[in-house]
């Protein structure tokens, strides 16, 4: 029995509107609705899974509120991302800077979303030593 990857994650926001307008902006996801309208920002093969807070769809976490995640998005040209970011005036708190992650050296920045989520944007470098 294997682990194959992570097919969506769930973020719990102050407004879903103003996440998805942040996340089209910053890393140009696209929003998906789904079910009994339910939105997803989707990216690659994944997705993240938005709840509105006070509103949350069951099962839930025990005790989700928004801005208590941190995650890394794996990226491709890392420095175009960073061009993007800047042009959309969304503060890098941190990076470039090298990290290690579940495979190898990362080059990583970090920024925050609306909710004050912590986000890592990851380049892998090379494999892990």
């Amino acid at each position: 029995m294997t682990i194959l990857g992570l097919d969506h994650l769930v973020l719990t926001v102050q407004s879903i509107q103003n996440t998805v307008l942040f996340y089209q902006k910053a890393l140009g996801m696209s929003a998906e609705t789904f079910g009994n309208g339910r939105t997803a920002l989707k990216f690659g093969n994944q997705k993240i899974n938005l709840h509105e807070a006070g509103r949350e769809f069951e099962p839930k976490a025990t005790a989700p509120v928004p801005g208590s995640q941190d995650f890394c998005l794996v990226v491709d040209q890392l420095s175009e991302h960073i061009l993007r970011l800047n042009r959309q005036d969304i503060d890098i708190i941190e990076g470039p800077v090298e990290k290690i992650g579940a495979i190898g050296i990362l080059k990583s920045v970090y920024f925050r979303d609306p909710d004050g989520n912590l986000v890592e944007l990851g380049e892998y470098q090379r494999d892990a030593p």
